[in-house]
């Protein structure tokens, strides 16, 4: 197939288009900054230019194209409200719109689990309809629209499925596992509530191969949402310990109750917002309330439809993720 990945200068978007080139596709990029990625043709534009005037870069991206993967998003703890409404929704209608008028034939939506995440525990689910009304934050709130806005569009002749990959990490991470490792060494992470909590995440090159797994799958399971992980949950205290020992720093030794925590969290959010602009704009707050409500409460998933649907598997476990990383982190040294 001939298959465009937007996003693909990110972590995970970097990863998918890899993925997807190395098993014998032809890949194009679509995103702001050069993807690094040899063997793709990358195209520069954003996906939030277009949406009232039509944007030559996009629609050159999606022409010719079989498949689309769409990964460009704001991923932030907290910004604008406005620039994640036009990033993730109103990008992604245009994204989608791009992909159905030049006949592109299968849509792969990549979501998150938060757009079903109200911030009460969530153990052994499948993937829960995406809420907007009930996901916490500006970003989980907007990733739920998408992805209604995007399973809305499924169609015959037009086969959109939802992922939705849980906590991706791995060597090169700097979402989670270079914050994790920078307030460790710094004496900054705690530990919140006892620390017991069972949380799911994934792999890099799992979350890449399931991707992959769903672009192929398409036309089979379309009009569906799937949740990705590596099935291994484990305590979050367990999964701190073992990012900080793969790099090196101690891990968490003092801990704070979740509830003041979240608390904290919610007035951290509301000074952040009433900040002035240029005023750390780049910056993330040390906490907010869903980071505490991700810390502190369990989130674990079956992935026995997801594994069946998408005949999918993952490749990587944890404890050899943590291999991997401890050897990053040396050779970086």
């Amino acid at each position: 197939m001939r298959v465009l990945v937007t996003g693909a200068s990110g972590f995970l978007g970097r990863a998918v288009a890899a993925r997807i080139s190395a098993a014998g596709h032809e890949v194009r990029t679509f995103q702001r900054r050069p993807s690094g990625l040899p063997g793709v043709e990358d195209v520069h534009g954003s996906i939030t230019t277009g949406a009232d005037t039509p944007y030559a870069g996009l629609a050159y991206a999606v022409s010719g194209m079989h498949a689309v993967v769409h990964l460009a998003a704001k991923v932030s703890l907290t910004g604008d409200p406005a620039e994640f409404e036009a990033v993730n929704v109103g990008g992604t209608g245009t994204v989608l719109q791009a992909a159905e008028d030049a006949g592109v034939s299968r849509f792969v939506y990549v979501s998150s689990p938060s757009v079903a995440h109200s911030g009460s525990s969530i153990m052994g689910s499948d993937a829960l309809p995406a809420s907007p009304d009930q996901a916490r934050g500006d970003y989980a709130r907007t990733k739920a629209q998408a992805e209604l806005l995007a399973l809305a569009a499924d169609a015959p002749g037009f086969s959109v499925v939802a992922v939705r990959p849980h906590l991706v990490w791995g060597p090169g991470d700097t979402q989670l596992i270079e914050r994790i490792v920078d307030r460790a060494r710094l004496g900054r992470l705690p530990l919140l509530g006892h620390g017991a909590a069972l949380i799911d995440t994934t792999y890099i090159d799992n979350a890449a191969s399931a991707i992959h797994a769903a672009l192929d799958a398409a036309e089979r399971v379309h009009g569906q949402s799937y949740v990705i992980t590596n099935g291994e949950p484990r305590p979050v205290a367990e999964l701190l310990a073992g990012i900080c020992g793969a790099a090196n720093v101690a891990a968490p030794a003092w801990r704070v109750p979740a509830s003041a925590a979240r608390a904290a969290g919610s007035i951290i959010e509301a000074i952040w917002r009433r900040r002035p602009d240029g005023v750390g704009q780049t910056d993330q707050p040390p906490m907010t309330r869903f980071l505490a409500e991700q810390l502190s409460t369990a989130h674990w998933f079956d992935q026995r439809r997801t594994r069946a649907d998408l005949g999918w598997t993952p490749l990587v476990s944890l404890d050899e993720g943590f291999e991997r990383l401890a050897a990053h982190y040396r050779v970086g040294r």
